[in-house]
């Protein structure tokens, strides 16, 4: 695999192995966002008002047909989390209604539903899906087990945050499908780290960013709805789109309604076509393959420096470019990540969850060989020194 680092704007001082935050954008995308920001700025008449609607469909079409979708079932939104609150707040929940999800669910989102269900009665129900993991099974297992006859909804990452695990979405899709249930799947890390299918992955409603393992500027990500289910969805802030005009419309009221919130910058959203090319023109699943080795060789050797079994199968698809390696339950984890950025400058989370201690790695391809090294050697010097007594 050819690096691609000098094709990003990271800093060359930062050994950065945290793509899976914030993402980051290579040049020739930026480009291509500036671009539209400046044509924007040079006749926002023009773009907004008689030009925005085509551009955002063809942007649209494009992004549909990564992901297996028509461009019809899909919004443009700011991010994951922005797609998660339309639907929670769009759905008809009652008292003694339940939201069922795991134990491993971005916070943000969370705090999202349990604002909900203050407000409605509902409950949110976050049942343990244990680590380590060595099948699909065990985990649908373990999340149908608190499937009940008030179980209204599933929400639950295709690739969750703390923990990097890859979830079998398709299949609880299904399962939900069969009992009457609507899912809600968080694809915050899946777009651009694996390849999506969305009509094949069965879910009611879906939500990625392009920001992150896409490639694309900050504030570019989607929200997918099935054509049954459209008709649920309500704007968060009601704009033009509540009484669209003939001449304004987009033949669709699902788009009409969430693509209308007033006056905002769309460039991030019209470069994603710019992003998804970047990706067809450096071979994209063979960056991904590559940086899955790569990531696979830096779990094995976190896991020879802590003496700590892996926590799902190494040789499997629990993980693709961003995945986590078990640290010592003492590890002092706060003066772990000030140590291994201010000494080393390598930008990595180190995570709690639930009682347990993780690095989380993320691998793009702008890292080599050499980072892993580096952090290896980086930990080998930390950890020692960042051990808390056992109280």
């Amino acid at each position: 695999m050819t690096n691609l680092k000098s094709k990003f704007l990271l800093d060359p001082d930062v050994i950065f192995l945290n793509h899976g935050s914030f993402g980051a954008c290579p040049r020739p995308v930026f480009e291509v966002y500036q671009s539209w920001q400046r044509r924007l700025e040079s006749q926002p008449v023009l773009f907004l008002g008689r030009e925005m609607a085509a551009l955002d469909r063809g942007a649209r079409q494009v992004l549909g047909a990564d992901l297996h979708t028509a461009a019809d079932n899909l919004v443009f939104v700011t991010n994951a989390t922005h797609g998660v609150n339309i639907v929670a707040r769009s759905l008809p929940l009652k008292a003694g209604d339940q939201i069922l999800t795991t134990d491993h669910e971005y916070g943000a989102c969370d705090y999202t539903w349990e604002f909900i269900c203050q407000k409605t009665g509902a409950n949110y129900v976050r049942q343990p899906i244990p680590l380590p993991v060595q099948s699909d099974t065990q985990i649908v297992d373990a999340l149908w087990q608190a499937v009940t006859p008030r179980t209204r909804c599933i929400y639950l990452s295709h690739i969750t945050s703390p923990t990097a695990l890859r979830f079998p979405v398709q299949a609880i899709s299904a399962l939900a499908r069969q009992r009457g249930i609507l899912t809600v799947v968080d694809g915050a890390h899946a777009p651009g780290q694996i390849p999506i299918d969305l009509t094949t992955i069965g879910a009611d409603f879906y939500t990625g960013n392009c920001h992150k393992w896409m490639c694309s500027p900050k504030g570019a990500a989607f929200l997918f709805a099935r054509e049954e289910v459209q008709p649920l969805l309500e704007p968060l802030i009601v704009s033009w789109g509540y009484h669209a005009m003939p001449e304004t419309t987009t033949g669709s009221r699902f788009i009409d309604l969430l693509s209308w919130t007033g006056t905002r910058d769309p460039a991030a959203s019209l470069s994603v076509p710019a992003a998804i090319e970047f990706m067809h023109d450096h071979n994209w699943d063979n960056v991904r393959s590559e940086c899955h080795r790569l990531l696979q060789r830096a779990i094995e050797l976190v896991c020879q420096l802590t003496q700590m079994p892996p926590l799902y199968p190494l040789d499997s698809d629990f993980y693709a470019q961003m995945g986590i390696a078990p640290l010592p339950p003492t590890t002092n984890t706060d003066k772990l990540k000030r140590l291994i950025y201010t000494e080393h400058r390598i930008e990595v989370p180190i995570i709690q969850w639930n009682g347990q201690v993780f690095i989380r790695i993320s691998v793009q391809g702008y890292n080599q060989a050499t980072d892993i090294d580096a952090l290896i050697t980086a930990l080998s010097q930390l950890l020692p020194v960042c051990q808390e007594a056992r109280s």
